[in-house]
């Protein structure tokens, strides 16, 4: 007979959590090649989606299918009824033509795992597999969220209109979310900061619209370029006088497009320019001074203007107490010189930050640097030379599922 506290014959003979993460590493490294060579972008994902299912088969797992995307929400039922943890994985990669050398490499023309969610996808995948086998140890439930549209399409935003957050039956308590890097930090470390870890991401798209004539009589025309050229300077200004350098935001115009002959002035002047900002306050006040400064200008020069302000996505804030419970485990179960504390946030932005808006979440960073290369020079994520290390997979794994296993007793 069991007694109360005692362990079944089955759980007393299960390995630690380590050891089978380190069991599971040539499966989940099996299977990162495998979605690496079969790159897809977007919201649709049905390839990638498969291989989900196939790896989680067989699981005691409750899976749904995204409906507007190819996203998996996978749930697991704790053996003691309890709260609910979330654990991400994105699954979508980038259009970008491969130049790594690697056997593995995208068999996709022009598509590429450069950010690594690859292997989001299979350590998300190892700690599915680690909790199932201790799932009558758990103290509540846990939600794998595996999310394709993360580069630009705001899958997250859309799978939390789809339910998500109410896959168990009540929001879950806190979210985690672990990003590989091809640079920066050494392989096998972490990194993370309480609040503001990534900026918020938006777009401003400006047309200034004049009236065209010949390039030799330009007192004929409203010539749109010189005033397009002024408002481009004129909002890298507008970042230096009316923002707190400690609260910055960035303005960077990345197209400009005008004309089609030297000697013609075109009726109008088009640029586009990516803005980030590392605060609310921040991005509320850049939206309406980077419109201001533009229109302003048009009206000096006697244009008329198109401007758009496009929100993307929101800045991506760690609740405290989450990221200091992230450094604690970490710290505990791979070691005090495995995490660092980051100095300030990264300027890219994440749309794990939709989960942060609606749970105490914690968003953190795993060194991945490949073998035989110095993260400070290492090729960076989203580089067509970029790599990543697999040995970072069955740590990735084990942290997810200690991650989710604390929370729910704490």
């Amino acid at each position: 007979m069991q007694t109360a506290g005692s362990s079944s014959p089955a759980q007393q003979s299960l390995p630690s959590l380590r050891e089978s993460a380190a069991l599971l590493q040539p499966e989940l490294v099996a299977l990162r090649h495998a979605v690496h060579q079969e790159p897809e972008i977007g919201l649709d994902l049905p390839r990638t989606q498969a291989a989900i299912v196939a790896a989680l088969d067989g699981l005691p797992l409750e899976v749904t299918l995204g409906e507007k995307l190819s996203s998996v929400t996978a749930v697991l039922r704790g053996g003691a009824a309890g709260p609910a943890v979330l654990l991400r994985g994105d699954m979508d990669a980038l259009p970008v033509q491969e130049t790594s050398g690697l056997p593995f490499a995208s068999q996709v023309p022009g598509v590429m795992h450069a950010c690594g969610h690859d292997l989001h996808v299979a350590a998300l995948v190892g700690a599915a597999r680690l909790l199932c086998e201790r799932r009558e140890e758990l103290a509540g439930d846990v939600v794998f969220m595996f999310q394709p549209g993360e580069e630009g399409l705001g899958g997250a935003k859309v799978m939390i209109e789809e339910g998500l957050l109410e896959a168990t039956g009540a929001l879950p308590v806190a979210g985690y979310a672990l990003h590989v890097l091809s640079g920066l930090l050494p392989t096998g470390t972490v990194a993370a900061r309480p609040g503001t870890i990534m900026a918020a991401a938006d777009t401003l798209t400006v047309t200034m619209r004049g009236r065209g004539g010949h390039g030799s009589a330009p007192h004929g025309a409203l010539d749109p370029v010189p005033a397009a050229c002024e408002a481009v300077l004129a909002l890298q200004t507008m970042v230096t006088r009316r923002f707190d350098a400690f609260d910055p935001v960035v303005v960077t115009v990345g197209t400009f497009h005008a004309g089609t002959a030297n000697n013609i002035i075109p009726d109008d002047a088009f640029f586009e320019a990516t803005v980030r900002s590392f605060s609310p306050e921040a991005r509320e006040r850049v939206r309406e001074e980077t419109v201001r400064v533009v229109r302003g200008i048009a009206a000096a020069h006697g244009l008329d203007v198109d401007v758009a302000y496009n929100d993307m996505y929101p800045v991506t804030v760690n609740n405290s107490a989450e990221a200091e419970f992230v450094a604690g485990t970490v710290r505990e179960l791979l070691g005090d010189e495995r995490f660092v504390t980051m100095p300030q946030p990264l300027a890219g932005a994440e749309d794990f930050s939709y989960v942060a808006e609606r749970i105490p979440s914690a968003y953190f960073l795993l060194g991945a640097c490949a073998e035989g290369r110095d993260h400070t020079t290492a090729p960076y994520n989203h580089s067509p030379e970029a790599a990543f290390d697999d040995s970072v997979l069955a740590d990735g794994a084990l942290l997810l599922a200690e991650l989710a296993q604390r929370r729910l007793t704490r």
